[in-house]
């Protein structure tokens, strides 16, 4: 079952260049908006201020907020993906993850 399409804002784009939305509310999985002319579904949640691909995109696309690039992709998402630390890397500095923490307190 999907979710209604709202005719309130769900998303902001900060740039013309940047190739993620932004979410202005937390979004629920299979959530259903139009930007810009283009329908988007999301195929997860996306938590408040978290970043949504405006476009198909292949792994290795540097991605762009605020017109400046903050990463790239580990790998392709679709038009909707929610774009996070599953699957961007900062290309500036070293991410932290969870699995990293995990294997520190394992003592590996």
């Amino acid at each position: 079952m999907s979710r209604a399409t709202s005719a309130a804002p769900q998303v902001v784009l900060l740039h013309p260049q940047d190739n993620v939305l932004i979410s202005v509310m937390t979004l629920a999985a299979d959530t259903q908006f139009t930007f810009a002319g283009r329908e988007y579904r999301l195929a997860q949640a996306v938590p408040l201020g978290h970043k949504i691909a405006r476009t198909d995109m292949p792994a290795g696309t540097r991605i762009f907020r605020y017109g400046a690039p903050i990463g790239s992709l580990y790998s392709a998402v679709k038009a909707g993906d929610w774009v996070h630390m599953h699957n961007l890397k900062s290309d500036y500095l070293a991410s932290h993850t969870r699995k990293g923490r995990a294997q520190e307190g394992s003592g590996e």
